[in-house]
């Protein structure tokens, strides 16, 4: 099976893993921090809002079952994109909304899916999610891994 990685932050990390790992096509998820300076964060070192890093989740999917235009459906369908280092209750820049691309084609239907939902006019805001190439992904605690299924949960609130 050839697999591909994609990395999505759309606030605390729990939520987005479970919504991905559920998708049909998807192979596996960890959760982490990307998109920051500091070498092996801890969750501890990430909450200060000083690394820079978003919480994320490192999706590996199977292009055959699921595409990456679906997986930016799903992406778009749990946050909210227009809200600016924030969702929900939790604040900080840990907690935006980005998109982390691997390669050319993910970065232009990155765009074009962001493009799209501002056409569309879903929003009375700006969508303020940031497309960036991926870097070095670190993974979270394990305890953090998995974290509502280990506890029968199926979403954070």
């Amino acid at each position: 099976m050839n697999t591909e990685k994609s990395i999505f932050a759309a606030g605390c990390f729990w939520g987005v893993e479970e919504a991905f790992r559920n998708v049909a096509g998807v192979v596996s998820t960890r959760v982490g921090y990307t998109g920051g300076d500091t070498e092996n964060p801890s969750y501890e070192d990430v909450c200060t809002g000083l690394t820079g890093h978003a919480e994320s989740v490192l999706v590996e999917f199977d292009p055959a079952v699921v595409s990456y235009e679906t997986l930016m459906e799903v992406f778009w369908s749990i946050h909210d994109p227009t809200t600016l280092n924030r969702q929900g209750p939790d604040v900080g820049n840990q907690y935006r909304s980005a998109i982390f691309y691997f390669d050319k084609e993910q970065e232009r239907i990155a765009r074009a899916s962001k493009k799209r939902l501002e056409e569309k006019g879903a929003h009375k805001r700006p969508v303020v999610t940031d497309i960036s190439p991926a870097g070095p992904f670190y993974d979270a605690e394990e305890y953090h891994q998995r974290y509502l299924e280990k506890r029968g949960l199926s979403h954070c609130r």
